[in-house]
C-alpha cells in the first residue's frame, strides 16, 4: 500500500540535503538544482499518491510505525507517522509550493557563491517541516519543530558577512527559542498528565476531562506560547519582518508557506484539546485579532516591498489565529492553503522585482514597471486581489469563512476584522501601485534600460502560483454561495467539533460589506498613488503622529530593547563585573594564593638538617604523650 511509503516523503530531500551539502563545492550548478529540486519533486508525487489512496480509502487514518526509537520506564516514544486528512493537505502545500519555489531558486540565486550550500538547507528544511507535520506524537512534532528553527536561523543568516543579516538570523532564533520552551513544558505536562506523547491516545483520554479543568487550561497556554513563537504572534512576531533580511526564496518557502504556519497546524492538530480550554480559544482569538490589525496597520507606510509582504504575513497570521479563536479550525486551515499560494506567489513576485532592480527593495524609487515586467506585474496583480479578498480568488473565501464564524462570536471582533480587511486591501494595493504604475523613478535612465523580465525558471512558478491563488478557493465554497465545501468534509475526521455558520441571507450580507469595504479601500489607494501620482518621501511619516509610529513600527523593537535587553545587559554586566570577577575569581584565586602562602611558610622548616629533623621528632613523641596523658 502506498501509504505505507510514506517513509519516503521526508526520507528522499535529506539525501538531497547530504549529497547538496557534501558535493557543494564539486557539482556543477545545474546538477546542484536539479538534486534539490527533484528530490523535492519526487516527495511531492508520492504526495499526491498518498493524498488520493487516502481519499479511496474510508479509514482515512494510518499510523505507520517504523521503530521504537526511545523507551525508558513508562516512557515509549515510537519513531511513527500519521497519516490522515490533515497531514496529507499539508504534505501537499509543503512539497508542492516548496517545488516551485526550488525551480524559482535555480535562477535567482544562480549567481551567488554558496549556491550549493543554499539547496543543500532548503532540503534540509523540507526534510524537518515534514517530519513536523508527520509526526504522530508530539516528541516527533517537536523534533520537526526544532529542526526548522534551525533552518530557519541558517537561511536567514544565509548572507552572514553582513552584520545586521547575522543579528537578524540570531533574532529569529532566541525568539524561537522563548516560544519553543512553552511547547516544551506542554510537553512535560501532557506526559504526565495522559501517561503518552502520542497524538491518539492523548485525544481519547482527554475526552474524560470537563471543559475548564485547570490541567488542560495550563496545557493549551503552554501549546498557545510554543505557536506564537513560531508563527509570530504578539508579543513574539519582531522577528519575522527582519527575517526579510535571507535571500527572497527564503522569505517566501519560510515566512510565507510553510514553517510560520506550524502554529496554526500544531492548534489545529490539537484542537481536542483546546475545545476543552474555552479560556484559552478566548485568549487565541483576541491576541491573533490584535496581531492582525498590528501588522496591518505599520504594513501601510512601509516603503521596503520586503517589508510591507512580511508585515503582511504578520497580519494574516493574525486572522488564521482569530478563526482558530473562535472554533473555526477548518477555516482557519483553509485560510493557510490559499495564503500559501498567494502570499509565496507575492514573495516570489516581489523577489522578481528585486532581481530586475539589481537588488534594490525600495519601491519609491521603482515605478512604471508593468510594461518591463508584465508577466510580474499579471501575477502580481492576481496575488495581490486574492489577499485582499475579492471573488472569485481564493483569499475571499478563505477569509471570509473566518469573519463569518467571528460574527457568530463577537460583533465587535468581527467589525474589527472587517477593518482590518479593509486596511489589507489598501496597503497591497499601495504596494501594487508604486511599484507597477506612474514612471520609473530610479536615479538614471541607464538602469533602466536594463531592467528585464525573469528567467523562465522564476516566471513559470510565478504563473502557476498565480493560477493556484486564483481558483484555490474552490475547496472551500460555501453551502450559501452553492458549493459543499470539500475542505470541510475532508478535515471533518480530524477536526469534529465545527463552529456555527451564520444563515445564508446574514452571510450574503457580511460578504456585501466585506466586497464594497475591500474596492472602496482599492479605490482610495488608486486615486492616491495613481491619479495624484503620490510618492512617500523619507521626512513624510516622521511629521504624522499616526503614520510616524506606522512607519517606525509602533517602536515595539525599541521598546523591547529598553523593557528587556538593557535590563538584562546590566544584570548580566553586573554578575560578569562583581559576582564572577570579584566573588568567584576572587574566591579562586584566593585559595591559589592561600596555598601559595601557606606553602612558603611549611618550605622554611625544610632545612636538610639531621639534627633538626631529630630534634622535631622528638617534640612530636612528647606532644603525643602529653596528648594522651591529658586525655586520661
Amino acid at each position: 500500500m502506498i501509504i505505507n511509503l510514506v517513509w519516503l516523503v521526508p526520507l528522499i530531500p535529506f539525501l538531497g540535503f547530504i549529497i547538496n551539502g557534501l558535493g557543494r563545492n564539486v557539482l556543477p550548478k545545474s546538477v546542484i538544482a536539479f538534486i534539490g529540486s527533484t528530490a523535492v519533486f519526487a516527495s511531492f508525487v508520492l504526495s499526491i499518491a498518498i493524498f488520493l489512496a487516502l481519499g479511496a480509502d474510508t479509514q482515512k487514518s494510518y499510523e505507520v510505525f517504523l521503530f521504537d526509537w526511545i523507551t525508558a520506564g513508562q516512557l515509549n516514544i515510537p519513531l511513527s507517522f500519521l497519516v490522515d486528512p490533515l497531514s496529507s493537505i499539508m504534505l501537499l502545500i509543503i512539497t508542492g509550493v516548496g517545488f516551485l519555489i526550488h525551480v524559482y531558486s535555480a535562477g535567482y540565486m544562480h549567481d551567488d557563491k554558496g549556491y550549493g550550500k543554499f539547496f543543500s538547507y532548503l532540503n534540509l528544511f523540507i526534510f524537518f517541516m515534514l517530519l513536523l507535520v508527520l509526526g504522530s506524537n508530539y516528541i516527533v512534532m517537536f523534533i520537526g519543530w526544532e529542526g526548522v528553527g534551525l533552518c530557519s536561523y541558517l537561511l536567514i543568516g544565509f548572507w552572514y558577512s553582513n552584520s545586521s543579516y547575522a543579528a537578524a538570523a540570531k533574532k529569529a532564533f532566541v525568539m524561537n527559542r522563548i516560544g519553543d520552551l512553552g511547547f516544551l513544558i506542554a510537553v512535560f505536562l501532557i506526559f504526565n498528565t495522559f501517561g503518552s506523547l502520542e497524538f491518539k491516545d492523548v485525544f481519547s483520554k482527554a475526552s474524560g476531562f470537563a471543559a475548564g479543568e485547570s490541567t488542560i487550561i495550563l496545557i493549551t497556554l503552554c501549546l498557545f506560547i510554543g505557536a506564537c513563537g513560531k508563527s509570530a504572534q504578539l508579543p513574539l512576531f519582531t522577528w519575522l519582518p527582519d527575517a526579510m533580511a535571507g535571500p527572497t526564496p527564503v522569505s517566501a518557502l519560510i515566512h510565507a508557506a510553510t514553517m510560520v504556519t506550524a502554529g496554526v497546524y500544531m492548534i489545529a492538530r490539537s484542537n481536542v484539546l483546546f475545545e476543552l480550554a474555552p479560556v484559552i480559544q478566548h485568549v487565541i482569538a483576541v491576541v491573533g485579532l490584535a496581531t492582525a490589525l498590528l501588522g496591518a496597520l505599520i504594513a501601510l507606510t512601509q516603503t521596503d516591498i520586503k517589508k510591507v509582504l512580511a508585515y503582511s504575513t504578520v497580519s494574516q497570521l493574525g486572522y488564521m489565529f482569530l478563526g482558530l479563536g473562535v472554533g473555526a479550525y477548518d477555516g482557519a486551515f483553509f485560510h493557510v492553503i490559499t495564503h500559501a499560494f498567494f502570499k509565496a506567489l507575492l514573495f516570489l513576485g516581489a523577489g522578481s522585482v528585486i532581481h530586475a532592480m539589481h537588488h534594490a527593495q525600495d519601491m519609491r524609487i521603482m515605478g512604471g514597471l508593468r510594461k518591463k515586467l508584465p508577466v510580474t506585474f499579471i501575477t502580481m496583480f492576481i496575488g495581490t486581489i486574492a489577499i485582499a479578498g475579492l471573488p472569485p480568488f481564493s483569499g475571499f473565501f478563505s477569509k471570509d469563512e473566518i469573519l463569518a464564524h467571528v460574527y457568530e462570536q463577537n460583533k465587535v471582533m468581527w467589525a474589527i476584522g472587517v477593518f482590518t480587511a479593509f486596511l489589507t486591501a489598501f496597503y497591497m494595493f499601495r504596494m501594487l501601485f508604486l511599484t507597477f504604475f506612474g514612471t520609473y523613478r530610479g536615479a538614471t535612465h541607464h538602469a533602466e534600460d536594463h531592467i528585464h523580465e525573469s528567467p523562465k525558471s522564476m516566471t513559470i512558478p510565478l504563473i502557476v502560483l498565480a493560477v493556484l491563488s486564483a481558483i484555490g478557493g474552490v475547496i472551500g465554497i460555501p453551502h450559501s454561495l452553492g458549493g459543499n465545501h470539500w475542505l470541510s468534509q475532508w478535515l471533518s475526521p480530524v477536526i469534529t467539533n465545527h463552529a456555527a455558520a451564520p444563515d445564508h441571507a446574514t452571510e450574503y450580507m457580511l460578504m456585501g460589506i466585506t466586497i464594497v469595504g475591500v474596492i472602496v479601500s482599492i479605490g482610495i489607494a488608486y486615486t492616491k498613488y495613481v491619479g495624484k501620482n503620490h510618492v512617500p518621501q523619507p521626512d513624510e511619516s516622521e511629521r504624522s503622529g499616526i503614520a510616524g509610529l506606522s512607519y517606525n513600527k509602533f517602536y515595539i523593537d525599541e521598546l523591547y530593547d529598553a523593557i528587556i535587553r538593557k535590563p538584562l545587559d546590566g544584570l548580566s554586566g553586573f554578575f560578569y563585573k562583581i559576582m564572577d570577577t570579584k566573588v568567584i575569581d576572587g574566591i579562586v584565586n584566593g585559595l591559589g594564593w592561600g596555598t601559595s602562602e601557606a606553602s612558603k611558610g611549611l618550605r622554611l622548616i625544610q632545612t636538610g638538617n639531621v639534627g633538626f629533623y631529630i630534634f622535631m621528632m622528638v617534640v612530636g613523641i612528647i606532644s603525643m604523650l602529653l596528648y594522651t596523658y591529658l586525655s586520661i
